[in-house]
């Protein structure tokens, strides 16, 4: 169920992403994907089963991070339950965020970074604080990056063989490659915000698919991006069915 709700998550954000890229105004952030969501028929449901799914996440990232994660021992044990407890945080702030966009919430999660980032920039070493932030998602993206060319994911499926097992590998792949491309340039701009005290370029995501789209031939990589969302939305659906439920 989870699963379901998360993948639907990342087809609306590479919707999102191709309209961008397209030239049509749109929010490239969780908020505009969830607005997005929402402008669908019964959308409010939609986006309520979404917010549902997206804590029955993270109530199982919970579990895990207690009690699981027992196919391995020691320190990659350890850090298998550290990362299942940062999925829980990042799963509930999803569910937050849609909950804000289907109650009315006027603000995107860009115009809250932004607003967050310049009261960080106001205080002692804030700047530098936004500077190490930005480091951090920038080695994130770099390191999702990573994980998906080098199909670290496949670990955490079973499956027999066949097609099914080549297809969901090949959308992993792609689907990783264009979330660690997305977040890694979110946190270059972190990085710029800092260098140059600019919080308005610290928006996210939302700023990192305008910047692609802004590029000579960013149209076209912005696209590309847009399909590599829409892949891992597909590698969603396939782990509803192969993810190991202890990994």
């Amino acid at each position: 169920m989870g699963f379901v709700g998360y993948g639907l998550l990342h087809l609306a954000l590479a919707w999102v992403a191709a309209q961008i890229a397209l030239g049509r105004s749109a929010e490239g952030d969780q908020s505009g994907a969830f607005r997005t969501l929402a402008e669908q028929p019964f959308g409010e449901l939609l986006l309520w089963f979404v917010i549902a799914c997206l804590v029955a996440l993270a109530i199982w990232q919970a579990v895990l991070a207690i009690w699981g994660h027992r196919d391995t021992q020691g320190k990659h044990r350890i850090a298998e339950r550290v990362f299942s407890a940062a999925r829980v945080i990042v799963y509930l702030v999803l569910a937050f965020t849609a909950g804000k966009v289907v109650t009315g919430a006027p603000q995107s999660s860009a115009q809250q970074q932004q607003q967050a980032t310049a009261g960080l920039m106001a205080k002692p070493a804030g700047v530098w604080l936004v500077g190490l932030v930005g480091l951090g998602v920038l080695a994130f993206g770099i390191g999702m990056l990573w994980y998906g060319l080098k199909r670290k994911f496949e670990r955490k499926l079973e499956f027999g063989g066949g097609r099914s097992r080549s297809a969901a590998i090949r959308a992993g792949q792609v689907g990783y490659a264009a979330k660690g491309v997305a977040f890694g340039i979110a946190g270059y701009l972190l990085v710029e915000a800092a260098v140059k005290n600019d919080p308005g370029k610290s928006r996210g995501l939302d700023a990192a698919l305008h910047t692609v789209a802004g590029q000579p031939y960013g149209k076209f990589l912005l696209l590309a991006i847009a399909l590599g969302l829409a892949a891992f939305a597909v590698y969603c659906v396939f782990q509803v069915r192969y993810r190991k439920a202890g990994s």
